[in-house]
């Protein structure tokens, strides 16, 4: 049975690079067992990437063009693509960059280890993939971050170029936005899908500059943060908060504990920091407790309208 195979790919200011990309993902799909769909998201692009665009899906079968208006990002551009393939009947999924580093040649290989049991398959960038030697190391930091904190294997987190089963997008669809498509394997894991790796060619870029600054780095950790506390206590909030604010109204109980002894003693304690300390870590402590209660009356609300 053939496979009904969706490649979104989202592009911003890539009117340049897309008519050589599109149509050799188009070439690369007639040579695969698939019902082959290209989606080409446009990012909300200033230059002429929305008409190139048209041209191409005038001119090439099954390629069509989902304009976002105003650029919102790249996960948001992803949530939607992936939208609009799952409600045409999407079986499989694929993202890849417009820019042209991603060899559509490659899907094959992707779809093979897919075949093989994997629910999701991210193309890892080779050692000599073609990037700046920042932007290289920075993202081996970040992957070795991720791996760690995560609890997920995988060498490189951050790859666009990634094919996945239907199910695997409609999960993580609802997390996909601000810049947690970096982050689709960690999604996927964690809601029990299997995940995989295949080693992939990288390419130059073809034209234009890359979009990424190195402001990425520094919001990709925050980013994975955020992903973790998700992962570890979406469903119990108030085992972080409650633990958070318990541990800081035991140290300022002790505090004013110690001081009150020293006021029995006679000693001045009013002008002592470690009165003020106290007294704000126990406040702290309080509010902690409470912001997690709070946190778990929206989960256990949520979970009812579910039911």
């Amino acid at each position: 049975m053939t496979t009904n195979l969706w490649v979104v790919v989202p592009a911003l200011n890539e009117a340049e690079n897309l008519p050589i990309v599109i149509p050799a993902i188009v070439n690369e799909m007639a040579l695969l067992d698939v019902e082959g769909h290209v989606l080409v998201v446009d990012d909300g692009s200033t230059d002429k990437t929305r008409e190139v665009s048209i041209d191409l899906a005038d001119r090439l079968p099954r390629v069509s063009l989902l304009s976002m208006g105003r650029n919102q990002g790249k996960a948001t551009a992803l949530r939607h693509g992936f939208e609009r393939a799952l409600g045409e009947g999407a079986e499989v999924i694929a993202m890849m960059d417009a820019d042209g580093q991603d060899d559509p040649a490659e899907l094959g290989v992707l779809l093979a280890r897919m075949a093989d049991g994997a629910d999701l398959v991210t193309g890892a960038r080779n050692e000599g993939r073609n990037d700046r030697f920042i932007k290289r190391n920075t993202s081996k930091i970040y992957n070795g971050a991720t791996a760690r904190l995560s609890g997920v294997p995988g060498k490189d987190f951050n790859s666009g170029f990634k094919v996945m089963r239907a199910d695997v997008a409609r999960q993580a669809a609802p997390m996909m936005y601000g810049e947690l498509h970096r982050y689709l394997t960690v999604i996927a894991h964690w809601f029990g899908f299997r995940t995989a790796e295949v080693t992939v060619q990288h390419h130059q870029r073809l034209h234009g500059k890359s979009k990424y600054g190195l402001a990425r780095f520094w919001r990709g950790f925050v980013d994975l943060l955020t992903v973790r506390f998700l992962m570890s206590y979406e469903s119990r909030p108030s085992h972080l908060f409650s633990g958070v604010g318990l541990s800081s109204f035991v140290v300022g109980g002790l505090g004013l504990t110690y001081l009150a002894a020293e006021k029995v003693a006679g000693q001045a304690i009013g002008g002592r920091p470690l009165l003020i300390a106290s007294v704000t870590a126990v406040l702290a402590g309080l509010q902690f407790v409470l912001f997690g209660l709070l946190a778990e009356l929206v989960v256990y609300s949520r979970n009812r309208e579910r039911a």
